[in-house]
Formats: structure tokens, C-alpha cells, sequence
């Protein structure tokens, strides 16, 4: 075989042998992995392009490391621990060892600073936002086929992983703003960097950046002052992390885990418990549960704050383990005032750079949750499901009396409680309770009718008080705390979960 290739002007002749040396060369090439030499004091700039005049699209940074995909004159592409692709100048970076993806308990898998952290569907692969939706353990048991759990982020498999009957399940599915449709993920969800919520809580917790975690259900691990085992009303009823590198870019993740996340590094890891889905004493995999993740630049992350703070959310800035504080001034002068109970009255509703609606509710305002959502959006019909075990709030229509209202809040619409939905032709329950695994702990929502096509994540359960005749009168369960939601604008998502909780419905009052 003879090939041709063009240089310049002058054709060089291979023969097959040679071409297969070459192909052979740029595969070993391609597995290499490069790091900043010792010369690099800041970063290395990442560029469009193999040329000094190309535009500048990325850092790398000391200490980080990236996958080499090709080598030309004086230059490298590379793939960076965050998915980005570019070229850097050949003289400021050196080979080094490539490292494994997997880590023990107190091993890293990679460091990252200088680049932000972003939405991962899996390693490597960053998306603006996605969602996941876990099922329940009686209707969806254990992992996917063929997978097992494992303690990627500290702590060892519980017991209840290999009960028998199941009593937990790490299978879901996921849609992301790359494709939003939902879609059967596979293994065990949070346990890697396979899958969504494993690949972008690994980025962070391997990696080198600002966090804040809050719960309102560590379990003492960590303990939070003024909670003895969980954080009560009025407390906020939410649950995540957010991430951020020095440029205040970065992402978030809300979650309706008890128990997890509760460590943001690796360097401080979660003290007498796990920190990986499957490997905490509490049992959070029995019911079903959701996991959003978006992506933030400096004015998401300020905008963001303000509602954890809106929102009274428990975390301790004091404890290194679940604040790790930095970046611009102005979002550590936030962060340090976390952790504290807000007396605001007023729900705030922002827009974020991605075109995402953020809404938080005050603790303060004592109002059923789903009913002020639905009245911020200007009025929609809703369907939602959420753990609905207590003190429930029945479905409403647009003629249900509300006395627990605030009249600047504007009027809702019908909010309709979903108590079952079906994935692939098996029915599964989206009510709260204890009496089997085929209940539900997610709080997710769709509009049902209007020219927005709203998906809805949030912190809060549709439980609590309509009237101040209800016991415990308006401040009662959900109404007396503070929460966030989440509101993307998508018909094909909007459609896909609207399937997912199509099903049974509670009666009205």
C-alpha cells in the first residue's frame, strides 16, 4: 500500500509500514497524559487553535492535568478534567503519569482550579444542566444489570444494599439540556464517574475548589448548632452543594438525599459515616429521589446565595468539611453569612445566565409551597410529586379557598398532586410513607396548560396548611420552612416528565 501525504508543496511518500508506525505513534500520543512544567507559576492558556494569535478559551493549571488527543509543531491538543478541548503551547507543559479515574477513600483522582466545575454526564462530558430521577426500591430494586455498588467518596456498602428483598435502588434516568428526553441511565447511580451525579460530585470532591453544602438532614455528621439530629422548622427544608474556582465559575446541585452529600473534599472527608449514595447509614436509597445540576458564571453564584440565604439553609460556614470559602469578595461576604435563619417575608424569583428561573421561599412566609410557585409563574396550573405522607395539601383548583396567603404573592392556579407515575409500562408510587419501598422523596413538577412549557424542580413537599383552622395553623410542616426551586422552560422536557408522573391523582379539597 502507498499513501501520500502533503507537505508544503513537496509530496512525501510512505510506504504502508511507515504509516502504520505513525498511526501506532499518534495512538501512544493520544493516551498521553501532560501537566504545567515547574516553569508555570499561574496557568497555561488553553487557544481555539494551534497559533499564538488564536483565541483564548481555557487555563491550565499547575498540578492539572489533561489527556493529549494530538501533537502538532510546537503545540498540543488536549482534553481537560472538564471536558474542554484545546490547544497548548508544547514548551509549557510536560508528560506526566496518567492516573486512574477510580480513587480509594483517600486517594484523588485529579486536581482542578484555574477551571471551573461543570455539569458532567459522565467524566469528561460537560452539559449546562441535567437532571435525574432515582426510583424507588420496590418497583426499581438495586443497580442496573451487570453493576454493584461501590464507595467511590468514603464508606462502606450498608447492609440494606443486599437485603431480600432489595430495600434500595441506584437505578434512574436522566435527560440533560444535550438531549432533553428522558433515557435509562446505567449502574448505580452516584457511585462514579459513570453517570451524572457521580461524575460531577467526583469532579468536585476530588478536586481543588470552593464549596458550601447545606441539609437540613446530616444526622449530626456533621452536627449543626440549634439541630439535634435534623433541622426543623424554620430551618429550610433543602439540600446540595454548590462549587466554585477562583473566577467564581462554577455549578450547582440540588438534591433531596437525607444524609448526602456531607463533605465537599476528599482532604476533609466526612467523619463516622460515608459520603457516597449506597454507603450511608441513613438509607436514602429506598424511595425515590431527584438530582439537578447547573451550570454557574459570578452572577449565578451571587444570585444563588442570596436565595440559600432567602431560604435559611443549614450549613456552618465555621466547618471546613461542608464550607470551603474563596473567590471574589464579594461571594465570600455571602457565604460567610450563611447559616443562619432569615426573617425576610418575601419569596424572590431571579433568572439565571442559562435562561433557568430560580424561586426561594422564605421560611418566614407561611404559605403551601407548590400554590406560591405556581402564583410567581403567573398563575399556571401545576402537577407535582413530592413525599406527601403528612399534613398533606390535597389538589386545589383555581375556586379552592386559601386563607394561608400572602395577596402580594398574586393568585395561584389548580396544583395538582400526583400519587403515581410509570417509566417503561410499570406503575410506581409518588406518595410519602413507610410502609414499603414504593413511595417517593423526589419534589418535581410540570405546567399543565399556558404557552410556557415549565419543568420544576424543587426543595419542598406539598405538605402543610391550606387554612389556620389546620392544626399547627399556617406555619404547620412545608408552610414554615424555606426551599429553592428550579423552573427551565423546555417543551420536550416539560412532555418527558409529565409521562414519568402520569398516573393516579389525589382528590380535591
Amino acid at each position: 500500500m502507498n499513501t501520500f501525504a502533503s507537505c508544503g508543496r513537496q509530496p512525501i511518500r510512505m510506504t504502508g509500514l511507515t504509516f502504520f508506525v505513525i498511526v501506532m505513534w499518534a495512538a501512544l500520543l493520544r493516551a498521553a497524559t501532560v501537566t504545567p512544567s515547574d516553569a508555570v507559576v499561574t496557568y497555561v492558556v488553553v487557544r481555539a487553535l494551534p497559533s499564538t494569535k488564536s483565541a483564548k478559551i481555557g487555563k491550565f493549571s499547575p498540578r492539572d492535568r489533561a489527556e493529549v488527543l494530538e501533537a502538532v509543531p510546537q503545540w498540543k491538543k488536549v482534553k481537560l478534567a472538564n471536558g474542554l478541548v484545546g490547544y497548548v503551547s508544547a514548551k509549557w507543559v510536560t508528560e506526566a503519569e496518567p492516573i486512574s479515574l477510580k480513587r480509594s477513600s483517600t486517594e484523588p483522582i485529579s486536581v482542578t482550579g484555574a477551571t471551573g466545575p461543570m455539569p458532567l454526564l459522565t467524566n469528561g462530558h460537560p452539559v449546562t444542566w441535567w437532571f435525574v430521577f432515582k426510583f424507588n426500591s420496590a418497583k426499581f430494586p438495586s443497580c442496573g444489570p451487570g453493576a454493584t455498588p461501590e464507595c467511590s467518596f468514603g464508606g462502606q456498602v450498608q447492609s440494606y444494599t443486599a437485603s431480600n428483598p432489595p430495600a434500595s435502588s441506584q437505578q434512574f434516568v436522566y435527560a440533560s439540556s444535550e438531549s432533553p428526553t428522558l433515557q435509562q441511565g446505567a449502574g448505580c447511580v452516584g457511585d462514579n464517574d459513570a453517570d451524572p451525579v457521580g461524575a460531577t460530585f467526583g469532579q468536585v470532591y476530588n478536586g481543588s475548589f470552593h464549596y458550601v453544602v447545606w441539609n437540613d438532614q446530616f444526622y449530626n455528621s456533621p452536627p449543626i448548632v440549634g439541630c439535634p439530629k435534623f433541622c426543623d422548622a424554620p430551618w429550610g427544608h433543602s439540600k446540595g452543594i454548590i462549587a466554585w474556582n477562583d473566577d467564581a465559575e462554577g455549578l450547582l446541585m440540588q438534591v433531596t438525599t437525607p444524609s448526602w452529600p456531607a463533605a465537599g473534599s476528599y482532604a476533609l472527608p466526612r467523619q463516622n459515616d460515608g459520603n457516597t449514595l449506597g454507603c450511608t447509614h441513613n438509607n436514602n436509597l429506598k424511595f425515590s429521589q431527584h438530582f439537578f445540576a447547573l451550570r454557574l458564571n459570578h452572577g449565578d453564584l451571587v444570585k444563588v446565595l442570596k436565595s440559600l440565604q432567602t431560604a435559611s439553609v443549614a450549613t456552618d460556614p465555621a466547618k471546613l468539611q461542608i464550607v470551603s470559602n474563596g473567590g471574589p469578595q464579594d461571594v465570600q461576604d455571602l457565604v460567610t453569612s450563611l447559616g443562619a435563619q432569615s426573617e425576610t417575608t418575601v419569596a424572590t424569583i431571579v433568572t439565571l445566565s442559562t435562561g433557568v428561573e430560580l424561586i426561594s421561599k422564605p421560611s418566614a412566609l407561611h404559605v403551601p409551597p407548590w400554590q406560591m410557585v405556581s402564583a410567581l409563574l403567573g398563575g399556571i396550573p401545576l402537577r407535582v410529586a413530592t413525599w406527601w405522607s403528612e399534613s398533606k395539601i390535597n389538589s386545589t383548583t383555581f375556586d379552592t379557598p386559601i386563607g394561608c396567603w400572602n395577596a402580594a404573592l398574586g393568585r395561584p392556579g389548580p396544583v395538582e398532586i400526583a400519587t403515581s407515575g410509570q417509566w417503561n409500562g410499570i406503575s410506581f408510587g409518588l406518595t410519602g410513607g413507610i410502609s414499603s419501598g414504593d413511595h417517593n422523596h423526589a419534589k418535581i413538577g410540570v405546567s399543565k396548560s399556558g404557552s410556557h412549557h415549565y419543568a420544576i424542580f424543587g426543595d419542598m413537599n406539598q405538605e402543610g396548611a391550606l387554612t389556620e383552622s389546620t392544626p399547627g395553623g399556617c406555619a404547620t410542616q412545608q408552610n414554615g420552612q424555606g426551599g429553592l426551586f428550579f423552573v427551565i422552560d423546555s417543551p420536550t422536557l416539560a412532555s418527558s416528565i409529565s409521562d414519568l408522573i402520569n398516573g393516579a391523582t389525589a382528590a380535591t379539597d
